[in-house]
């Protein structure tokens, strides 16, 4: 149908990004499942389908700049705009440590996927996005890439450290700050949204399940929640 939204889940074929896409899906979004794995892709596919929802699956990887550009192609043609992108998909290095340890292979590689990565999805989809009615932007955050909670002792993420992830997710914070004052006075808003400590295949430990966190980002994906948030489960969070 013309007048249903759709939504680009990158690394929407597990995990947090899988149940997103559900969620949306079972809220009547048209679903575009992103991912790198096109058989991982299919298996998500198939498993939308056995609950009755249905959804499509798109070839993309961060790293791969025309590939993305390839992507964007395919929606234009297909769809001829695009009403939401959540970027979900990001990586872990457990090689990763605290500046004096970390391996500087491992922070380049997560800097290159968790922000540039999605920088350049970002960009490429931004002309499909200003011909929606509506556009949102949900970049998926995370406490740790809070400077203020990095620097305070007190807060329970003070002793992860992490240099190339908590990096990564602070800079997609200034992406999330300049892409909001950038699309002032357009339709687009743009937040980012820390879903909590959901357990998945990224880190193998967490309290929330995919399901819980992923409800988060799908209610600022489709409700009016203003623009250029940091927000998380329990309220605003510090930049």
């Amino acid at each position: 149908m013309a007048d249903r939204r759709i939504a680009l889940v990158t690394g929407g074929n597990k995990g947090i990004g899988l149940e997103i896409a559900r969620q949306l899906a079972q809220a009547g979004v048209d679903i575009i499942i992103g991912a790198r794995d096109d058989d991982r892709a299919r298996k998500a596919l198939a498993d939308l389908a056995d609950e009755g929802l249905s959804a499509s699956a798109l070839h993309i990887d961060l790293c791969d700049w025309s590939g993305i550009a390839a992507a964007v192609e395919k929606v234009a043609g297909l769809h001829g705009r695009l009403d939401i992108l959540v970027n979900n998909a990001g990586i872990f290095d457990f090689a990763d440590a605290a500046p004096g340890k970390a391996s500087l292979e491992a922070v380049r590689k997560v800097m290159d996927t968790n922000f540039l990565g999605t920088l350049a999805v970002t960009q490429a989809f931004l002309p499909l996005l200003r011909k929606a009615p509506a556009g949102r932007i949900v970049n998926l955050a995370s406490s740790l890439g809070s400077l203020t909670l990095n620097g305070d002792p007190s807060s329970p993420y003070y002793a992860n450290r992490f240099i190339g992830y908590n990096a990564s997710k602070a800079a997609l914070n200034m992406l999330t700050i300049e892409l909001h004052e950038e699309l002032r006075g357009t339709s687009i808003r743009v937040n980012s949204v820390s879903p909590g400590f959901v357990k998945t295949d990224l880190t193998g430990y967490g309290t929330m399940t995919p399901e819980e966190g992923a409800r988060l980002p799908v209610r600022f994906a489709l409700d009016h929640e203003g623009s250029g948030r940091f927000v998380e489960p329990d309220g605003e969070t510090p930049w």
